[in-house]
């Protein structure tokens, strides 16, 4: 595979000035603006205001460039979510991996850059002479990141957030459709492979062994 020049990061709030709600939104990547906090007011948010507002509110919030971004969300997307923990567990626990994040589980990718993957794996090796596994936050971008699309994704919303995972660190990304019932397979933000219904989804270097026929995922959508 051809390598690809690494894609340089997003400019932040503090680096950007902005006039308007559509400026913000736009920089965002184009979000509906009922999933934007104005509280505390975009660009001022801190990782404490992101844990407190998860911590007292129904819906789960990202920390985008000190901005409170909800996460979009169904129950769908909860539905294949929750099935593909159960199929990543399967194969991670007994071999003794690392660790399986849920949609609860937050990463940061960067100082002001708190992402919520719908599901995340990090391999074990990577928390050798970590002292922070307790904390709220874990410090280390997922090697894995899974994110089920939900209608108010907007497509500029998710090519940022290739950009964010994978400056970061980020190995591999699913984006998985429950509209197309299609996985969109990512190693770096311009290497895509997109698998049908038909087809068998692999771990390649960061699960190596790992299968899972994508029937076998989306037919849960049928029952």
């Amino acid at each position: 595979m051809a390598s690809v020049t690494k894609p340089g990061p997003t400019p932040s709030f503090l680096e950007t000035p902005f006039r308007t709600l559509g400026e913000v939104l736009n920089q965002l990547g184009g979000i509906p603006p009922h999933r934007v906090r104005l509280s505390p007011v975009p660009g001022t948010a801190t990782e404490r205001d992101l844990i407190h507002e998860n911590d007292h509110k129904d819906r789960i919030c990202e920390l985008i460039d000190g901005v409170l971004v909800e996460k979009a969300t169904g129950q769908e997307e909860s539905r294949l979510a929750a099935l593909l923990i159960s199929f990543l567990i399967a194969f991670v626990r007994p071999r003794n991996l690392g660790t399986v994040l849920a949609p609860d589980g937050p990463s940061r990718l960067s100082p002001n850059q708190i992402r919520y993957p719908d599901v995340a794996f990090v391999a074990r090796n990577r928390f050798q002479g970590r002292k922070n596994r307790k904390e709220p936050i874990l410090d280390l971008a997922p090697d894995l990141a899974i994110e089920v699309i939900s209608k108010s994704n907007s497509r500029r919303e998710m090519e940022r957030k290739l950009r964010d995972y994978f400056n970061a660190g980020t190995r591999l990304v699913w984006y998985v459709d429950p509209k197309s019932r299609t996985v969109r397979v990512y190693t770096s933000p311009k290497d895509l492979t997109t698998l049908g219904e038909d087809q068998v989804l692999d771990g390649g270097e960061v699960l190596p062994g790992f299968t899972l026929s994508l029937r076998d995922l989306f037919v849960e959508l049928d029952n």
